[in-house]
């Protein structure tokens, strides 16, 4: 860390503007592991996120400010109230030159919608019905029960066309290169654009060096202008990147929705009590933690962002009206007559991932902790906890996928309310549910809020068309130019 130190100030004096000329491959640094196609169909992360997206698309993608485009469909309707989904496929080849069939995307769609799906987004996959090709451009989804927003789910990583035998996709981009240094991405090749006279040779400038490592080296690269683009930074990397003297115009922040908070792991001894959980979610002072971290970071105390497809506002703790000195009265309250009646000091692990920014998460929580009586213990993300962080991107706007991913565990009457959710045969139905979920969910203190998602990149001026977004998904090929 020291060294670390010494190196960012060193070159700190470097990240004061940005003159970078747009001369050859867009260099991408993706906080994480190597990039790797050996993640496609599950739960793919960092740079093999980018990796899937950019060379195996879905039926839909993600523009640059993460509204829905066009991907490997050209154009869909939907029809029947929205039980049925209908994609016409532009003309496409695979990464070894074979023509793109109906047949081959509704085999591969298929196997990523049975029930032995392990990528996470399987869950919320369960209104499909079928899916069946029409012709050989052409193939329907049918649904069991209305999916509104679903083209969000689509436009996933998780849901790439993606086949393994021989293993690759369609683009935007082709594997070009493999190195330790990373992977060289050229773009692919487009049949319609090859039917034209003349097909101008793609230029170096539109090709991608992706590269996976650790934040303080990504963070260094890109001061040192041997990067264009670092990307994925989470809170556990923000205090890195903070003290790394960035220039403002660099530094862009992702208006990132989703879930950031703890999941109640562990329900037995204190946290057997709802009203015990609910005393550790009101001792913690929100403003102050994101305070401590960026400006502008959005404290959050409700599991819901909006009221989404709830037939009701979201559902606020009951705590939310106390002031703060009220609020850790009574969690202080309920932690000395716990400890009172068991003849037992209360401790609890929290599982937390590393990085200084969890330090300091730990720092907070467990200081708010120790003022009302529990002693805190940290532990690894993986590990047996009581507490567990959850820091997860919304994939798509529905009130399910936030109250489903906090509902680890729940109790039976919670769960049944998810299901009845999931089950609902109309869209009424289901917001009505989402709603009793919702409020049975807070009721328990299944989760504890604590604020927005927080995610980072760093960005040299050269990729004028990188927006910051709600799904915090930038595509390879929207960065520097408009695809040609």
């Amino acid at each position: 860390m020291i060294r670390l130190a010494a190196l960012l100030l060193a070159t700190s004096l470097l990240a004061g503007c940005d003159r970078r000329s747009d001369v050859g491959p867009v260099v991408v640094s993706a906080i994480g592991k190597p990039p790797s196609l050996a993640e496609a169909g599950r739960a793919p992360k960092g740079a093999s996120r980018l990796l899937i997206g950019a060379t195996a698309q879905g039926l839909v993608s993600f523009d640059s400010s993460g509204q829905i485009i066009p991907g490997l469909a050209e154009r869909w309707i939907v029809i029947d109230d929205g039980m049925s989904y209908i994609f016409r496929l532009r003309e496409a080849e695979w990464s070894n030159g074979a023509k793109v069939t109906a047949g081959e995307v509704t085999a591969i769609l298929r196997r990523q919608l049975a029930p032995s799906a392990r990528h996470p987004l399987a869950p919320f996959l369960t209104a499909i019905d079928e899916v069946v090709e029409m012709t050989p451009e052409v193939i329907e989804v049918r649904l069991r029960h209305p999916r509104p927003d679903l083209l969000k789910l689509f436009a996933q990583p998780e849901l790439a066309i993606y086949r393994t035998r021989p293993p690759g996709g369609t683009g935007p981009f082709r594997i070009a290169q493999t190195a330790a240094s990373g992977m060289l991405l050229k773009p692919s090749f487009d049949p319609v654009r090859a039917a034209a006279d003349e097909v101008e040779e793609p230029g170096p400038e539109q090709s991608v060096q992706l590269i996976g490592e650790r934040a303080s080296r990504a963070i260094v690269r890109f001061i040192e202008r041997k990067s264009d683009l670092v990307s994925g930074g989470s809170f556990s990397d923000w205090p890195l990147v903070a003290s790394a003297g960035i220039a403002p115009a660099n530094l862009r922040v992702d208006p990132a929705v989703g879930l950031f908070g703890l999941a109640i792991a562990n329900r037995e001894g204190f946290l057997a009590d709802s009203q015990n959980r609910a005393a550790i979610a009101q001792a913690i002072d929100r403003s102050a933690l994101v305070a401590a971290f960026a400006p502008g970071w959005e404290p959050v105390d409700q599991i819901l962002p909006d009221q989404l497809d709830s037939a009701a506002p979201p559902a606020a703790p009951a705590w939310k009206t106390l002031s703060p000195d009220d609020r850790r009265a009574g969690a202080r309250a309920r932690v000395i007559r716990w400890s009172s009646d068991h003849r037992d000091p209360v401790t609890l692990r929290i599982a937390l991932p590393a990085g200084p920014g969890a330090t300091i998460l730990f720092g907070f929580v467990g200081a708010a902790l120790r003022s009302i009586g529990i002693e805190p213990r940290r532990v690894a993300i993986g590990d047996d906890a009581d507490l567990r962080l959850v820091d997860e991107v919304a994939p798509y706007d529905s009130a399910r996928w936030y109250l489903a991913s906090a509902c680890a565990p729940c109790s039976d009457t919670a769960r049944a309310k998810l299901e009845a959710a999931r089950e609902a045969p109309d869209l009424t139905t289901r917001a009505a549910a989402i709603a009793e979920a919702d409020a049975a969910i807070n009721d328990e203190v299944a989760f504890i809020p604590l604020a927005r998602p927080l995610r980072w990149s760093l960005v040299a001026l050269r990729l004028r068309q990188w927006q910051t977004n709600v799904r915090a998904v930038h595509p390879l090929n929207l960065l520097r130019s408009d695809p040609k």
